[in-house]
């Protein structure tokens, strides 16, 4: 059944690896969180159209907000060192991506893909940290966070010459121009 609430986040539309971290967001100074229950996942369920495969449980919440985790920790290690981190975060990511495989199909179409999960409640959860793979293989450094030092948002830099800064221009980087116009007219 599809969900009817409206998705309250800032930012969507990302890759499902970095949708899935944008689960979590600031506003007015707290952290919000969609995760905090069934109700929450439904709604990020249907913001990426994974509501007619995979139900939103407790056990499929369980798995999503163990990749969450997973994730985040690979991301900001890789965007502090520039590079994929080692150890937990990389074993974390591999630990969830042991609950799927990819099977090879022939369609009418040619030669497909299919997922296939031996607990259908790892689906989405699986399904963002094999998205995470694939924007590593597609281009590594264009998996960012947002600047704003009060942001917890990230993005997949898609502007041509690989330069966003912001989740948002129009939010946090309306914020940030503004946070420099102020100080400087300040001390004017």
């Amino acid at each position: 059944m599809p969900t009817t609430t409206p998705d309250p986040r800032p930012l969507t539309g990302e890759p499902l690896a970095l949708d899935l971290l944008n689960t979590r967001w600031m506003r007015e100074g707290t952290l919000q969180d969609l995760l905090t229950g069934p109700d929450g996942l439904a709604v990020w369920l249907a913001a990426n159209g994974l509501d007619g495969r995979f139900t939103a449980d407790a056990a499929t919440l369980r798995h999503v907000l163990r990749a969450r985790d997973a994730l985040k920790a690979a991301v900001d290690g890789a965007t502090a060192s520039g590079a994929t981190s080692a150890g937990a975060a990389t074993a974390d990511v591999d630990a969830v991506l042991e609950h799927g495989r990819i099977r090879p199909t022939l369609t009418a179409e040619g030669p497909g893909e299919r997922a296939e999960f031996a607990d259908q409640a790892w689906g989405p959860a699986w399904l963002a940290a094999r998205n995470y793979l694939e924007l590593l293989a597609t281009a590594p450094d264009r998996i960012r966070g947002c600047a704003h030092e009060a942001c917890v948002l990230h993005f997949f830099d898609t502007s041509r010459n690989g330069t966003r800064r912001w989740c948002s221009m129009a939010g946090c980087g309306n914020r940030a121009k503004a946070s420099r116009h102020y100080a400087r007219t300040k001390d004017a």
